[in-house]
């Protein structure tokens, strides 16, 4: 960061004292000095409105200006005292102009009712992206039983998680464990049965329950190649590809199919099409590259 041993010093105090707590905490940060006048006079308004707010999240750290020049300076302060609200890290609000104690309530009060602040005695819920990212990370890989193991731990942290319940569904199929994905999908509760991340799964474990060995498999194929306007057996080729693990196969049949006519079975090509596009999750790019093609077919 190019800072010398004294800055650095001065930044670890500063994430110590006001960076970390606020990352759960509203964090009433006060610039002052010991020859400050007006610095003495908020000082006790300060710290009655943080003790006022305390168990709603609200704490007050102060930073003597003198002592902490470098910090005082990444701030910009010019003058003072200097009053800012600290949120995750970051300045949310100019409080310097709240010199009374209800001004100063007032506009707590407003940040308060617009920040996920932690009330005092919680505990901040752990950040899951890392953890849900390692999972997919693990699950895109092919490390199935590694990734159901992932989810899972976070799903022990957040019951009520669903993109690590879905996640985890999705490992226990690819890892051919289905039975333990259906008894997984049974037992969620009916507010997450309708959630995006959950049908995604529900997908998935459908499509997979229709997985065929390799003979059926080759018949299927054989039949599709042989009967290209039959949409029944491109249809079940379709299915029977992707159960497989040859998505660019089923998804070419099903476009062919939509191509050749969009309506038929009451749309069915195009609905198995995005079935298999919740299955693999709509933020892939394999899934917007076939979407696109999808588009050109049915908007020309």
């Amino acid at each position: 960061m190019g800072l010398n041993i004294d800055e650095q010093k001065a930044v670890d105090r500063f994430r110590q004292t006001v960076a970390e707590p606020s990352m759960s905490q509203l964090v009433i940060l006060d610039f002052w000095a010991e020859w400050c006048g007006p610095c003495k006079a908020l000082t006790p308004v300060l710290e009655k409105v943080a003790a006022d707010y305390a168990e709603k999240g609200v704490i007050l750290a102060k930073i003597n200006v003198d002592e902490e020049q470098f910090i005082a300076s990444q701030f910009q302060v010019r003058s003072i005292p200097t009053v800012y609200a600290i949120f995750q890290g970051q300045p949310v609000a100019d409080l310097t102009s709240a010199r009374t104690e209800s001004q100063l309530k007032t506009m707590l009060d407003q940040l308060l009712a617009k920040l996920p602040v932690q009330p005092a005695g919680t505990e901040p819920e752990a950040d899951l992206a890392p953890l849900l990212a390692m999972g997919e990370e693990a699950l895109a890989g092919g490390d199935a039983e590694r990734a159901a193991s992932i989810f899972m731990q976070i799903a022990e942290m957040a019951p009520d998680n669903a993109e690590a319940l879905s996640g985890m569904i999705r490992s226990l199929v690819s890892a051919e464990r289905l039975d333990e994905a259906e008894q997984v999908l049974g037992g969620l509760p009916q507010e997450l049965a309708g959630d995006a991340q959950i049908e995604r799964a529900r997908a998935a474990l459908q499509l997979a329950r229709d997985k065929p060995d390799d003979s059926e498999l080759a018949a299927l194929r054989a039949a599709a190649a042989a009967n290209p306007a039959d949409m029944e057996a491109q249809l079940a080729f379709a299915n029977a590809a992707f159960a497989a693990g040859e998505r660019d196969a089923a998804a070419d049949t099903l476009l062919a199919m939509i191509q050749a006519d969009k309506e038929w079975n009451e749309g069915a090509a195009r609905a198995k099409l995005l079935q298999i596009f919740e299955a693999v999750g709509l933020e892939d790019p394999w899934v917007s590259a076939i979407r696109r093609r999808l588009s050109t077919i049915l908007f020309g």
